[in-house]
């Protein structure tokens, strides 16, 4: 079995309630020294079963405010609490000790993390996600995906711009 110390995760939901709404993408990003693979659970196959089993293998979940919306939503969505299961480090209290607040984007900005797709952001996600339910729109949700995965491959960026080792 491949081992993969490091996941980068990320998720995008209908909306910030984690009692109303739903995951509606969760992409995790599995790095090891020698290699990386992205897994997108997208819709229905967003399931504890298929969360556990990508995530097998995995010391250390790193995410961006993971602490206070991602892990949480899993939790409340697929009663799963991440945070027993594994070691979780919330990036985002490392950008508040080198002084580089606001969003992931803005932090992005800060320290210079390139990005592709400019100008989406959360409320566009959600909007992405409702025109391929709704539509059956492949566009949108490939805008998505490409969205998620610069999120979380941009995570592994933001960790070794702040210098944080294992952990």
């Amino acid at each position: 079995m491949e081992q993969w110390p490091d996941a980068y995760l990320d998720i995008e939901t209908t909306g910030l309630s984690r009692f109303y709404d739903y995951i509606t993408v969760i992409g995790i990003y599995l790095c090891n020294s020698s290699q990386d693979k992205l897994i997108q659970l997208v819709g229905e196959q967003v399931t504890t079963d298929n969360l556990l089993k990508t995530l097998e293998g995995v010391n250390t979940i790193y995410a961006y405010n993971g602490s206070r919306f991602d892990l949480p939503f899993i939790d409340a969505s697929l009663e799963t609490n991440l945070a027993t299961e594994f070691h979780h480090h919330d990036l985002m209290y490392d950008c508040w000790r080198n002084y580089l607040y606001g969003g992931f984007k803005a932090v992005e900005q800060q320290l210079g993390i390139p990005r592709q797709l400019k100008g989406i952001g959360g409320f566009e996600a959600v909007l992405l996600w409702w025109r391929y339910q709704n539509d059956g729109d492949q566009n949108a949700l490939a805008l998505l995906l490409q969205y998620n995965k610069e999120d979380v491959v941009n995570l592994k960026a933001l960790r070794e711009r702040l210098q944080i080792h294992h952990t």
